[in-house]
């Protein structure tokens, strides 16, 4: 049975920081969504400036494969690797969301 969950995925990685604009850059001229994505967000640590995140909230896991067959690298991965850094990858299921409506 599919699941109709959303999912959440994180990319993490150290970027320098002189490359870091040019991460922002790529986030904020990346265009629209796919479909199969809600939001998407760039995160920079405030503890360690030199971490930043990628997290995006897709519709379910099944849409989040179908992204993923649809594409050679993911974009978000492909933005990491253009700035130098390697990110990792975690998927997590959404297990409550609270938002203005």
């Amino acid at each position: 049975m599919p699941s109709t969950s959303s999912v959440m995925t994180v990319l993490e990685g150290r970027v320098p920081p002189d490359r870091a604009p040019e991460l922002k850059r790529l986030y904020e001229g990346a265009g629209p969504l796919p479909p199969q994505m809600l939001q998407a967000f760039l995160v920079q640590s405030s503890t360690d400036p030199l971490v930043w995140r990628g997290i995006s909230i897709w519709r379910s896991r099944e849409a989040l494969e179908e992204y993923r067959r649809s594409v050679t690298t993911p974009t978000g991965i492909a933005m990491f690797q253009s700035v130098g850094a390697e990110p990792t990858v975690s998927i997590w299921s959404v297990a409550h969301a609270h938002v203005h409506e």
